[in-house]
Order: structure tokens, then C-alpha cells, then sequence
């Protein structure tokens, strides 16, 4: 997957500040291909709804600035993210400035994405660029994103998984920061590289994949550290 070798090249970057495996691989993920419905039948009302939302997305695409951000939440990285949420989050979150923070969303974030994996191969579901023979408005991905699995939404798992966990941060800010990683989803949409159920799934993949990694004690270890950076951070600010 195109935005999985992104992430990994941007790992090897980075190799002082974080781990380059996941915490936990996809076989011991949760799989959505049991707790999630396969992706809409094309004869089923759900589709109709698809078909209705990508229509919506074209829309979109007339307004400037909800263009604008679309194409540039189409890049799937660590840094991207941290860019689009810091402003709901208060604080610029980067390695630099944040070091704690930094660290733990992205080994977080790669280990969401696992649990992508197994349901994109099991259904291999066509995106809806590809079922419309339409272009999109990142056009340097049609060929890449071709034929990979369109169900459940990567990059809806990513931004939701990074809303949720950021939240945990700052709950202050939570409202803000769910309604942009929220807004990340649907730019899937109106780019015309998701259907609405694929983003939807995406969002409920990433909620089962944060409480997973809950589980694990060096998640713990590297949140416990993030939430004390961001007190830092806020105590400082408020001086």
C-alpha cells in the first residue's frame, strides 16, 4: 500500500525518535472481517447512500478551500497529521517541539494501521474512481491506489486513530480535534478515492484498533510520557 511505504520511509528518517515496528502486527489485531459487515452489495440501498456521497464529494470539489484540504489531507504521514490536528490541539506537535507526543502517535498510528491490513485484502473492494471511471483531485495516486482494497479507509483509520489518541492528551480539546480528524475522513470522500462506507468503517477499524493498543504496556508507557510533555507545554504557555 502506497501510504504504508510513505510511512516507512519516513521511519527510517527518523530512527532516533521512535521504534520502526509496530507494537502489535495485524495477525493480533482486531479483524474487521468479523465485526464489521462486508463492504455494500452494488444492488443494496447501502450503495445507493455510497453512490449518493461521492455525488456530495463532487460538490465539494467547487468549493476552493474544502478542495484545498482534501488534497492535503491526501498525504498519508505522520508529520501530515501533525500538521492538520495541531491547530485543534493547541500545541504544534513535531519531533522538535514534541518530542514525547511525536513519538507516541506515530508508533501508535502504525499500529492502528495494521488493523487495515486483513479486511483491505480479504474484500479488495474497487474504489469509486475506478467504479465511475472519474478522475480524482490527487491524480498522482489513481495509478498506485489502483488496485488496492478500498474498505475499510487507511487514511480513515489513521486520522481517526490520531483524533482519538490525541484527545486522551488534551480532552480539553477533544470537540475540536474529533471534528477535524472527522473532516480528514470525509476528504477521502471528496476526493473520490473512498466510498462513505469505507470511511465509516475506517472510523470504527481505528476506534477497535486504539482500545487494542491499550492493552499493551509500552503504548501506556509512551502516553503516560506524552500527557506529562503536553502539562509541560500547557503550564509553560500559561505563564
Amino acid at each position: 500500500m502506497r501510504h504504508t511505504f510513505i510511512f516507512l520511509a519516513a521511519l527510517m528518517v527518523c530512527t532516533t525518535v521512535f521504534a520502526q515496528e509496530p507494537l502489535i502486527f495485524k495477525e493480533n489485531m482486531p479483524n474487521a472481517v468479523y465485526f464489521l459487515p462486508p463492504p455494500p452489495d452494488t444492488a443494496s440501498a447501502a450503495f445507493l447512500y455510497d453512490k449518493a456521497q461521492y455525488r456530495w464529494g463532487l460538490e465539494q470539489r467547487d468549493n476552493t478551500q474544502q478542495r484545498a484540504i482534501a488534497v492535503g489531507d491526501a498525504v498519508w504521514s505522520v508529520d501530515n497529521i501533525c500538521k492538520i490536528l495541531s491547530p485543534a490541539f493547541g500545541i504544534t506537535i513535531s519531533p522538535q517541539t514534541t518530542p514525547a507526543i511525536y513519538k507516541m502517535l506515530a508508533v501508535s498510528v502504525m499500529t492502528t494501521d495494521q488493523a487495515g491490513k486483513l479486511p483491505k485484502e480479504h474484500y479488495l473492494r474497487t474504489r469509486p474512481y475506478v467504479f465511475f471511471n472519474q478522475p480524482t483531485i490527487v491524480p498522482g495516486d489513481e495509478g498506485v491506489l489502483r488496485d488496492n482494497g478500498s474498505y475499510p479507509s487507511g487514511h480513515t483509520i489513521l486520522g481517526w486513530s490520531a483524533a482519538l489518541l490525541l484527545c486522551e492528551v488534551n480532552p480539553d480539546s477533544a470537540n475540536a480535534i474529533l471534528a477535524r480528524g472527522y473532516m480528514y475522513g470525509q476528504s477521502r470522500v471528496i476526493a473520490g478515492y473512498h466510498w462513505q462506507s469505507d470511511v465509516d468503517a475506517g472510523r470504527l477499524v481505528a476506534s477497535a484498533a486504539v482500545a487494542r493498543i491499550h492493552t499493551d504496556k509500552r503504548f501506556l508507557k509512551l502516553m503516560k510520557k506524552a500527557r506529562k510533555e503536553y502539562k509541560r507545554k500547557a503550564n509553560s504557555s500559561a505563564r
